[in-house]
């Protein structure tokens, strides 16, 4: 298992980066390794977000130094949404079918997580997320039909688009992760426009299914200092909670959001309009 620490990151400080630096700091371009864990430890609300990618061998979610034990999920709780073939996760001997689109939320205190594919030469990607808990709550099997879908958007605005809540107060209980997926009509290209921010909680965007050639322009930064990260297939984006979070394509795309942070309030959100951006 491999683990990159990011650390946090005053805005103002962040005004001085150029882009080489603003993409070494948020943005994670390898986010799969085939036959890995492949993982990040953010500072920022101390998330930890990567994949898990098995082959021939199942793959273990495993503690050590950087959590303060053996056990991962001693005093942590985990989403999952697998992105790529059928696989599965056993947690404490339990196993649970994941196929493509699927998801699992894991509860504190499971001793052991195993990630495994149903054919080797057709691994799974198992896209992760996990941020600190205080309380236990059952490990949930979580299928597209069984997420809580809200569509949002209109089509002379170009953000058409079905918001899937799997980790979510409306589907099951967590302590303070949220996670979900995004999916973007046809001819939609704008993702979270107008942007927003919310102080209460950090973001991280994952995205996925897009064709080689197609970018994201993620927005990034304080309204009156905005940047953006150009983001291809399956790289992930770190958002602090002081960011905009919003994103332009150049052609189809989805993305899973995960947050942490005071509360789980979906809407609890600062909506900015075109006049506050700079």
């Amino acid at each position: 298992m491999k683990l990159e620490t990011r650390y946090a990151h005053h805005p103002e400080d962040v005004k001085g980066y150029d882009t080489e630096a603003l993409r070494r700091h948020f943005l994670v371009e390898q986010v799969f390794a085939i036959g890995e864990i492949n993982l990040v430890y953010s500072h920022v609300d101390r998330v930890v977000f990567g994949g898990a990618m098995p082959t021939v061998e199942a793959l273990e979610l495993k503690g050590g130094k950087a959590f303060g034990g053996d056990v991962f999920l001693a005093r942590r709780e985990l989403g999952v949404v697998n992105v790529g073939p059928a696989g599965r996760v056993t947690v404490d001997g339990e196993t649970f079918p994941l196929a493509s689109g699927d998801g699992l939320y894991v509860g504190m205190g499971a001793r052991s997580v195993r990630f495994e594919s149903d054919e080797a030469s057709r691994p799974a990607r198992f896209y992760l997320m996990s941020s600190p808990a205080h309380a236990s709550y059952p490990t949930v099997r979580i299928t597209r039909a069984q997420a809580n879908p809200r569509r949002l958007g209109a089509p002379e605005t170009c953000n058409v688009r079905t918001i899937y809540q799997y980790v979510h107060p409306a589907v099951c209980q967590s302590c303070q992760l949220v996670m979900g997926v995004t999916e973007l009509e046809p001819g939609s290209v704008w993702n979270t426009y107008p942007p927003h921010t919310h102080e209460r909680r950090m973001e991280v965007y994952f995205y996925f299914n897009m064709a080689p050639a197609t970018r994201v322009f993620h927005l990034h930064g304080q309204p009156s200092e905005t940047r953006h990260i150009v983001v291809g297939n399956e790289q992930a984006v770190i958002s602090p909670s002081w960011s905009i979070h919003s994103g332009v394509g150049s052609g189809a795309y989805a993305f899973i959001w995960g947050m942490a942070g005071e509360n789980q309030t979906f809407d609890d959100m600062d909506t900015l309009g075109p006049n506050d951006l700079r």
